[in-house]
């Protein structure tokens, strides 16, 4: 079992946890994805989880919430277990929306949320708030949202800071697992880790922009991806099509977008959908990938080499436009 809810869901999983335990591994006939997605080791946690992550905000994008939880229950079918979130998306729809959808299938899945509070007392909040609107006793696991700023390692591993609230809701048996996440610069994400390894804290898993363009500006595969390899810590890639920006400027295809990323080491790859259409694209390459090897790696990375200039189409990481806590550093929990 990925984590745990509540007495009462249990119960009630019964009979639907026995229904999914006969009809998992059928192949689809209805013109969606075949089989199952494929498994990898989420680092050093010994937990497998899905190639394929569907992403939080882009739930909370989704037309209306019965889409939503019609997605959810697709999604689970053909084997995509682990789904992204965070506090403060969609105002705690995302979290809301994931959590009824996952009531009575929540040992199906492996839940990840994030947190921006930067303080023990804002982190603590915000982790009781999502679960709740996660519906579950026990995240499996919650990540510290945007470390973008070079100051935020020193706050989140100083005396008070979230980094305390996340151990002690892990050794509460709130969270099983812990870890980070940033889309501004690999250099931060090197900080991060530097202060944690000098604080004695060992994140299980940390979240990078991964994708084609990535390569060639700020490049967090070349930098980023290597440490977290050599010291066991589980990959979360995301971004694989820039937020669209790849496949809107006509580089590359969504599809071999979401390949490039899940052929770069990632432990899962993380995309955002937010309609059914999208989900059975992620799904149907998902269910067939292969990875790319060096040859055809490198004939994208060229094909995209230009488009990838100066981070034009990498906004994350040349502008403010992705930076919810500098758009709202309310949320980090630092005034007063």
């Amino acid at each position: 079992m990925f984590g745990h809810c509540s007495r009462r869901a249990l119960l009630e999983s019964v009979p639907l946890l026995t229904l999914a335990a006969c009809t998992r591994g059928l192949r689809s006939d209805d013109g969606g994805p075949k089989g199952q997605l494929a498994r990898r080791k989420l680092g050093s946690t010994g937990v497998d989880v899905s190639i394929i992550g569907l992403g939080g905000w882009h739930l909370g994008a989704v037309s209306d919430a019965e889409t939503a939880t019609r997605m959810v229950h697709r999604a689970l079918d053909h084997g995509l277990d682990f789904f992204d979130n965070c506090w403060d998306y969609h105002d705690g729809e995302s979290e809301r929306r994931l959590g009824n959808a996952l009531w009575a299938k929540r040992d199906r899945a492996f839940v990840m949320t994030k947190i921006d509070g930067q303080t023990k007392g804002a982190a603590t909040q915000q982790l009781e708030q999502s679960l709740q609107r996660l519906r579950t006793d026990v995240i499996d696991l919650v990540q510290l949202h945007e470390m973008i700023r070079p100051e935020d390692p020193a706050r989140v591993f100083a005396a008070g800071g979230s980094v305390e609230a996340l151990l002690d809701a892990k050794k509460a048996g709130k969270v099983r697992f812990i870890g980070f996440t940033g889309h501004k610069d690999p250099s931060i994400h090197l900080a991060v880790l530097d202060a944690a390894a000098k604080a004695g804290v060992r994140f299980d898993t940390v979240q990078l922009p991964l994708n084609v363009l990535d390569h060639h500006f700020k490049s967090f595969e070349r930098t980023v991806l290597p440490r977290l390899k050599a010291e066991g810590i589980g990959v979360l890639g995301m971004k694989p099509l820039a937020s669209g920006a790849i496949v809107q400027a006509k580089v590359v295809s969504a599809e071999d977008c979401l390949r490039y990323a899940m052929s770069t080491g990632a432990d899962v790859t993380i995309t955002g959908c937010d309609s059914e259409e999208l989900l059975e694209q992620a799904l149907r390459v998902g269910s067939s990938f292969e990875p790319m090897n060096e040859v055809e790696m490198g004939s994208m990375r060229q094909r995209s080499a230009q488009a990838s200039k100066d981070g034009v189409l990498e906004r994350f990481k040349t502008t403010k436009q992705f930076d919810g806590t500098v758009q709202h550093p309310e949320w980090l929990g630092l005034q007063g």
